[in-house]
């Protein structure tokens, strides 16, 4: 009795921890739109370092998504807008700082 009402009460516990972790639909949708953002701006040419960091972390965060990792997911997500950002505005103002 006392361990058929342990093993539901672990079946239970498991189960819920698998509902508490969310997908990071927010975050990577950001870090997309920030990617996509940085290679219209020619960042891959005006600030190859920060692009190509830029461009690891979303893969990473791809394909931490496609295995369910949603924790990592959501960290190289963060730091793809991060570094996609960072190169988007430097090759805007490299760009800007030429035509002057």
């Amino acid at each position: 009795m006392i361990k058929n009402l342990f093993l539901i009460f672990l079946v239970l516990l498991i189960s819920a921890c698998g509902l508490t972790t969310t997908r990071p639909k927010y975050e990577m949708s950001m870090a997309q739109v920030a990617f996509m953002a940085a290679k219209e701006a020619k960042a891959d040419v005006k600030s190859p370092g920060l692009y190509r960091k830029a461009e690891y972390y979303y893969l990473k965060a791809k394909s931490s998504y496609k295995r369910k990792y949603f924790n990592k997911a959501k960290q190289y997500a963060l730091l793809s807008k991060k570094y996609s950002e960072r190169a988007e505005y430097v090759a805007i103002r490299k760009q800007t700082l030429e035509n002057l």
